[in-house]
């Protein structure tokens, strides 16, 4: 879906700048300008805290961990060497689905016990 979108985009400024986002002279965007004319306006209409869009990583990061997605592959997509700052700031954020800290390597533990015991 988000490499379609950009093929999409590449198709509108491919011609005029090597940047996938760009002013219409195929100038590079500036933070200030898009962040005052077009961010803060579209938190404002959709009634959402004010933010810097840089915090929409801390929502990605977690929402990646919520899904499953693999921590290694998540650490490289936000820029980290390892896995630790994965863990330290966003892991509090992710839900315990089963709602009983425990409870998966209980159910594991279970499994192995039944597939020891079956002939």
């Amino acid at each position: 879906m988000v490499f379609n979108a950009l093929q999409e985009q590449h198709t509108i400024t491919g011609k005029k700048s090597t940047f996938v986002f760009c002013t219409r002279d195929g100038e590079p965007l500036q933070y200030s300008n898009v962040t005052n004319r077009v961010w803060y306006p579209t938190l404002m209409r959709l009634q959402l805290k004010k933010r810097t869009a840089y915090q929409t990583r801390h929502t990605t990061a977690t929402f990646w961990l919520g899904a499953g997605e693999n921590p290694e592959w998540i650490a490289r997509q936000m820029g980290h060497s390892n896995t630790k700052m994965l863990f330290t700031i966003y892991s509090r954020f992710v839900p315990n689905l089963t709602r009983k800290d425990g409870s998966a390597f209980e159910q594991m533990l279970a499994t192995m016990s039944m597939q020891e015991a079956s002939p």
